[in-house]
């Protein structure tokens, strides 16, 4: 299952490549204060008009975006995380019959148990701004990674800011 996401991924990113950015598109990462944000929409901002199967992961990934990133040691959402998750939440509610697991990562630094714990935090902030928004409690499950799937490897602010995520995989 992972390596076929990251696959789908990867073959989501080179078809973006090659596309036009227009004013509207945003698909940025910030980091201030040691906190990383990152937004995707589509050309448009608006959830469908895609090229993509209805209600799938390449969908959810090119039009909405499907990670948040979180501050050091931090699990409270940001205000572009907040925007973020609340367009996942329009997403979902177009496709009702998609559930959803939110995954809690965090960067290398601290103990296993402290990450797990960390992780799980992330997820249930991600899935509680869901239902807060609308989506059904039952179709949104959380699991923490903590440290043992980076997204990005390396051992300075940049790999950590990446690493420190909340992940929506279409189930």
């Amino acid at each position: 299952m992972g390596a076929r996401r990251f696959i789908a991924v990867l073959a989501v990113l080179a078809l973006l490549s090659g596309c036009h950015k227009n004013a509207n598109e945003s698909n940025q990462a910030s980091v201030n204060e040691g906190a990383a944000t990152t937004t995707t929409t589509g050309p448009t901002g608006v959830v469908g008009g895609g090229n993509y199967p209805p209600g799938s992961e390449a969908q959810l990934v090119a039009e909405v975006g499907d990670r948040v990133f979180f501050g050091y040691d931090q699990f409270d959402l940001t205000p572009q995380a907040r925007t973020t998750i609340e367009h996942q939440a329009q997403w979902l509610k177009t496709y009702p019959s998609v559930n959803v697991m939110i995954e809690g990562h965090c960067d290398e630094r601290g103990t296993r148990e402290y990450n797990l714990a960390l992780g799980e935090k992330r997820a249930m902030a991600v899935r509680n701004y869901l239902v807060a928004n609308g989506v059904e409690a039952g179709r949104v499950q959380t699991i923490s990674y903590g440290k043992e799937r980076p997204a990005v490897l390396g051992s300075d602010e940049t790999s950590w800011a990446q690493n420190r995520r909340g992940v929506m995989v279409v189930q």
